[in-house]
């Protein structure tokens, strides 16, 4: 049998809805059409139109709705207790001292340079009355080159202090410090 091509405009009529329709239609699977601008065959058109209306009618599309809705749902879910499973993980790791926030690190780190800028601050009354002693600059700028090197001896011996953050992470959780010496590791 030969094809039968009808335009947009023409299976709107039949059908009884909108040029735009009949493209949404087209969009959705519910009809094939082929070419610019789209043509329709007309027969399997129609019969394919009387075939969504059928399955509309008895309930059959939105059995297909549901069943997709409950996958999505199932998927959501599963997104849901993935997220939920990957922070619980963090929070272990935190809460064993194997991870750290970005907050303590930036905390933890703010200290240490407060505790360098009070040393450095501190070394021209720390050196006031030993350089008014001095006669020559060799001699001061010696004195001075020893006091540099002890302040940064003093940040060589800089050690990370795990317990530190776990002290940072009990606070942060409302833990006190008798509960933190109750239990022997987190």
């Amino acid at each position: 049998m030969a094809e039968n091509l009808q335009t947009s405009q023409v299976i709107a009529k039949i059908f009884g809805v909108s040029t735009r329709r009949v493209e949404q239609l087209k969009t959705e699977g519910v009809i094939k059409g082929q070419g610019k601008p789209t043509k329709y065959d007309l027969l399997p058109t129609i019969q394919a139109y009387i075939r969504y209306l059928s399955d509309k009618a008895n309930g059959r599309e939105k059995k297909e709705t549901d069943s997709q809705l409950e996958t999505e749902k199932l998927t959501a879910e599963k997104r849901i207790k993935t997220a939920k499973a990957e922070m619980a993980e963090l929070e272990l790791k935190e809460l064993k001292g194997e991870l750290h926030r970005a907050s303590d690190v930036e905390a933890i780190t703010t200290d240490h340079v407060m505790f360098v800028r009070s040393m450095l601050m501190a070394i021209p009354g720390k050196l006031a009355v030993d350089l008014a002693a001095i006669q020559t600059a060799p001699e001061a700028a010696e004195r001075i080159k020893q006091e540099v090197y002890a302040i940064l001896q003093q940040l060589s011996d800089y050690k990370y202090d795990p317990e530190e953050y776990k002290r940072r992470v009990r606070e942060r959780q409302g833990w006190n410090e008798r509960q933190g010496d109750e239990s022997d590791e987190y």
